[in-house]
């Protein structure tokens, strides 16, 4: 794996509340990252897997190096700058990393709960209608 021109963002694209805070992102936080669905994605070529994709939200930086969860989200906000940045960095920083990790995996074992979220949620990403088209 070489260097990339940009970070990745990698996300969940059968889910709606996935998309919708991606969109959210794409519309007001200004990071380089190009944000990408997992089902649609070279997961090799990242230095990823389908099951870690479906599991949490990923980034992956200019370097290779694959974040999930929280930590991931607080990498996209240090990478936006401007106010993103403090909190970006507050989010990786012990004990708030903790809490952050704590609340990202209750949001996620629940985005199917989530506005925007639906029933495919809750389903492994090889069970999901669609899944067998895509492979």
């Amino acid at each position: 794996m070489g260097r990339r021109e940009r970070p990745v963002l990698v996300y969940d694209g059968d889910c709606g509340f996935c998309t919708s805070s991606v969109r959210f992102m794409e519309r007001h936080v200004p990071t380089s990252a190009e944000a990408v669905a997992f089902q649609f994605a070279d997961l090799d070529a990242l230095g990823t897997t389908a099951e870690r994709a479906g599991h949490e939200v990923l980034w992956i930086d200019r370097a290779g190096r694959v974040s999930g969860g929280a930590e991931a989200v607080g990498r996209l906000l240090t990478d936006a700058g401007g106010p993103w940045r403090p909190l970006g960095v507050i989010i990786r920083v012990a004990p708030v990393s903790w809490a952050a990790r704590g609340v990202y995996r209750l949001i996620a074992d629940n985005r199917q709960r989530m506005p925007g979220g639906t029933a495919a949620c809750m389903l492994p990403a090889a069970q999901r209608p669609g899944a067998a088209a895509r492979d």
